[in-house]
């Protein structure tokens, strides 16, 4: 949103407003935090480091019920190995 402000770019922040309020935002809450942190003990038992960002939002997906993830980032590839996240990656 910032980049939109400073550019002053009215029709693309009503696109932005839009779209953001028309979609669930899933919350990082206790819930997630606890998901967060297995998955984080389990890739540190396997000697498996993460981008904690990735680790993050797969705890929140988990947490809030989601089966899968689509994503160009491999790394959750690694967090599907000690999860019941099934990834799917795309190019």
């Amino acid at each position: 949103m910032t980049g939109v402000k400073i550019s002053k770019a009215k029709k693309e922040e009503k696109i932005f407003r839009k779209f953001f309020s028309e979609i669930k935002i899933l919350n990082f809450d206790l819930k997630s935090a606890n998901v967060s942190s297995e998955i984080a003990s389990k890739l540190s038992a396997i000697g498996r480091s993460v981008n904690v960002m990735d680790i993050l939002i797969a705890g929140i997906a988990i947490a809030n019920g989601a089966d899968a993830i689509v994503t160009a980032d491999r790394g959750f590839l690694e967090i599907a190995k000690v999860s019941d996240l099934d990834v799917i990656i795309y190019r």
